[in-house]
């Protein structure tokens, strides 16, 4: 059978996607099947930690599939305890349950509160979340999520997901009932336009569940493993969460996520209340050891924050130009605009003639940027540059009405 890489229709349509296939990738840069480079500061939405194709990960894959790819989640593997170790000490969590997905390790961190409350709060079960958040595409995490909108998809939602306000404790109390379990928040809002908590905000919240007895559950899917400068975003704040979710950047690019817990609390999950095909396969595990100990490595951290830092300068100056802001936390970051023609830039961005760039918009008007966290200076130069340029050419042209939000 020959294969038509440029017709599409085979596929779901479920996303908006611009007309060009991806054919190969190296570092920061993407190339395209007719050969055309892009500086690629989105990286699968913060997924590539270490940039596309990495050594580290090639040999990893070969090596492992060398020698153990599934041996089925019913058997012990060395590369999943391994990882689990590595995890649990790092985030002094002492239990850890490595799956597929952000959405999957979300959804076990819903569960896992739902069983633990069943035990220790005579069946409380409800999850307080916030608005604008985002916890994956499962029912439940839709439904913990506040992105608008959803709250109308795949009726009747998931009930038991009460919101609150990010940064406002008391909207947080408002929502406290005999039914609570615990709060549930991203460190930083990525979807939502990269809106960070504060840290005094996260250390309360976690003050008031220890005086009520309720579970902090730290979703770290787009900002654990180094996204923000640390190995955890939760650090900054210097609190600790009962449950931690982690994904994305954990694979580097490959199916990996974990959910951690206390031993506490992870003790509720009896035998068969958790599971999956996939989860803790020696070849995704691999990987994960791979990209730890890339960002394990001596001032591997430091660089992440230098460039942060060079980011956040470029940003602010642009900022001051247009009248906008810029906001994040390390190699998380966004360009909040004065006017709603965020997706206009994102597509000016990519067809700029010569070398295009790849960037987002989670909002009309917000550009947000997740490079490879070992993005190097010179390439956080030629992104300023190129993104001159795009914004140039839109706010030369007349203001349209904003087009649909941009992948």
């Amino acid at each position: 059978m020959k294969i038509d890489v440029l017709e599409t229709s085979a596929l779901m349509n479920v996303a908006m996607r611009p007309d060009f296939v991806a054919a190969e990738g190296r570092g920061s840069w993407l190339t395209d099947h007719r050969g055309r480079r892009y500086l690629d500061f989105v990286q699968g939405w913060a997924v590539n930690a270490l940039g596309h194709c990495p050594p580290q990960i090639a040999a990893a894959l070969a090596a492992q599939a060398q020698r153990l790819v599934n041996p089925s989640p019913a058997f012990f593997n060395a590369p999943a305890i391994a990882l689990a170790q590595r995890l649990a000490a790092a985030a002094q969590l002492e239990r850890v349950f490595l799956c597929s997905s952000g959405a999957e390790a979300n959804e076990g961190a819903i569960k896992l509160a739902r069983r633990w409350g069943e035990r220790q709060r005579a069946g409380a079960f409800e999850i307080v979340t916030f608005a604008d958040a985002f916890h994956g595409r499962t029912l439940a995490t839709m439904s913990a999520s506040g992105k608008a909108g959803w709250d109308r998809l795949f009726a009747p939602k998931v009930p038991g997901f009460p919101k609150a306000v990010l940064n406002d404790l008391e909207s947080v109390r408002a929502q406290f009932g005999a039914q609570t379990v615990g709060v549930m928040l991203e460190p930083v809002q990525g979807e939502a336009g990269v809106v960070p908590a504060a840290p005094d905000f996260l250390r309360a919240l976690r003050q008031w569940c220890d005086e009520n007895g309720l579970l902090l559950i730290l979703d770290e899917v787009q900002t654990g493993v180094g996204r923000t400068g640390t190995l955890f975003a939760f650090e900054q704040a210097g609190v600790r969460p009962d449950i931690l979710t982690l994904g994305k950047g954990l694979g580097g690019g490959v199916p990996l996520a974990a959910l951690l817990a206390r031993e506490s609390v992870a003790a509720a999950f009896s035998h068969g209340d958790q599971g999956g095909t996939y989860c803790g396969n020696p070849l995704m595990a691999a990987v994960g050891g791979a990209v730890l100990d890339a960002v394990a490595q001596p001032d591997f951290l430091a660089q992440v924050q230098a460039r942060a830092a060079q980011l956040q300068t470029v940003l602010a100056r642009v900022a001051a130009r247009l009248g906008g802001t810029e906001r994040g936390a390390g190699l998380l970051r966004a360009l909040v605009l004065p006017q709603p023609i965020a997706p206009r830039v994102v597509e000016a961005a990519r067809q700029l003639p010569g070398t295009g760039l790849l960037i987002n918009a989670p909002r009309p008007n917000v550009i947000r940027l997740m490079p490879a966290l070992n993005v190097t200076a010179a390439e956080i130069e030629q992104f300023a540059a190129l993104l001159d340029r795009a914004l140039n050419e839109v706010l030369a042209a007349p203001l349209e009405a904003p087009v649909g939000e941009a992948v």
